[in-house]
């Protein structure tokens, strides 16, 4: 099984405050479907070999999942890869999209075996899904906080 998905959204936020809030995984329940818990592991500084402890709920199935930071540029990139529940690695990109607003990229890759193999186009669609509302509410929260 292969997910290979990408989604992007224009955020009017600047780079630095979309990033850092996008990157503190104690802030993925408010804004990343079906993670119930996030919390960093390792001691701060975040970036790269950082490991993140994650508590999600995915087609009725709870996961928990380590993924660990293997690249980091602050403001621009961080990357994480977990090895279960499947191989997958999960690439956030931020770069500058005008007036001062952000564009924001994931990137969702990996592969699967036993349950996540045989649901593969299921799984595939599912995550698109995801990751485009997840980008959504991310819009959403932070642009209405901006309002504020």
């Amino acid at each position: 099984m292969a997910v290979d998905i990408s989604a992007e959204i224009v955020i009017n936020r600047p780079r630095n405050e979309v990033a850092a809030f996008a990157s503190d995984p104690g802030n993925d329940p408010a804004w990343i479907g079906g993670i119930v818990e996030a919390k960093t592991l390792t001691g701060p500084p975040f970036g790269k070999g950082a490991k993140v402890a994650r508590v999600a709920s995915f087609l009725g199935r709870r996961m928990e999942y380590e993924p660990e930071v293997v690249e980091y540029e602050p403001n621009s990139l961080v990357a994480m890869k977990a090895d279960s529940p499947f191989p997958m690695t999960i690439r956030y990109t931020f770069a500058g999209a005008g007036r001062g607003g952000t564009k924001m990229t994931i990137l969702v890759q990996g592969g699967g075996t036993g349950f996540y193999s045989v649901a593969a186009p299921l799984l595939a669609m599912m995550v698109r899904r995801n990751v485009s509302q997840d980008l959504k509410r991310l819009k959403r929260m932070l642009e209405s906080e901006a309002a504020h």
